[in-house]
């Protein structure tokens, strides 16, 4: 890892904590614009054709990144199997290639087990990862916040996991910190410098706050920022709350105790 602000995954390095992703603006411009308010480096972008052009005006979304200024994460978002994770990996390799965007060579793994709960299908996630890694991939991966998965798929060489705090765009924020708490011991046991990344449900700056002063490495999240009233402003809240959970992180909090403790101390006081 690098400092408070940036963060390094498998050969990149990241300037800040915060990734951020592409769907749902109500307008390319706007998400532009709320990449720039959020202080990121990093955005995450789906591969599948389809999503990559915006339906209304025709335009391509990767027209409106700064290729001088963020760094492209591919992901699988939409993938239902291992076979189609690959071969949807494989042509953003080939995209980002053509481009000349950084990002080619890592992707996010997303396989998800259906439609109505987007939730992570864990067998096709491990088949896909041992597949991509296989063929050169750096492999961020989005699963449950189950512990045990977890560490089988560090032990199979995936560059980051990224547990869900909640579901898919719910805005729940992190609905089982202990989860998190406890995948964090395990895989910072093996390697204190792995990064874990919180990844979906997160609604709000106080929820991105929460998972970083759990200690996680960072925070990837879409819908909350597109989907607020006013998309702008929730960008930079959520830049400056990644920032200050991972402050509060380092800094350490003070034990949680039943009972008072006076600020000033008794010792010395005068007496009335």
């Amino acid at each position: 890892m690098m400092d408070n602000n940036g963060l390094k995954i498998g050969s990149y390095a990241l300037t800040s904590r915060l990734i951020v992703g592409t769907g749902k603006y109500s307008s390319l411009e706007l998400m532009r614009d709320c990449h720039a308010a959020s202080g990121s480096n990093c955005v995450t972008v789906a591969v599948r054709r389809e999503r990559l052009v915006d339906k209304t005006s025709g335009r391509n979304i990767l027209d409106f990144i700064d290729p001088e200024k963020y760094i492209l994460l591919p992901n699988t978002a939409g993938c239902f199997t291992a076979e189609e994770v690959v071969r949807v990996a494989r042509l953003g390799r080939e995209m980002l290639t053509d481009s000349g965007f950084r990002g080619a060579d890592w992707v996010k793994l997303e396989c998800l087990g259906d439609t109505t709960t987007l939730l992570p299908e864990p067998v096709g996630t491990l088949q896909a990862l041992k597949t991509l890694v296989a063929d050169g991939f750096q492999v961020l991966v989005y699963c449950s916040d189950d512990v045990m998965l977890c560490k089988r798929l560090q032990d199979e060489g995936a560059a980051a996991i990224m547990p869900a705090g909640s579901p898919i765009g719910s805005g729940q924020g992190v609905l089982n910190p202990n989860a998190i708490r406890i995948i964090l011991e395990q895989l910072k046991e093996k390697n204190p410098d792995y990064p874990v990344i919180v990844d979906a449900g997160v609604g709000t700056a106080s929820d991105v706050s929460l998972a970083m002063e759990l200690g996680v490495d960072g925070v990837l999240l879409n819908t909350a920022i597109a989907g607020a009233k006013v998309p702008l402003q929730m960008a930079k809240a959520m830049g400056l709350a990644t920032l200050s959970g991972r402050l509060a992180f380092e800094a350490g909090r003070i034990p949680r105790k039943l009972y008072a403790t006076a600020s000033s101390p008794w010792e010395g006081r005068i007496n009335a």
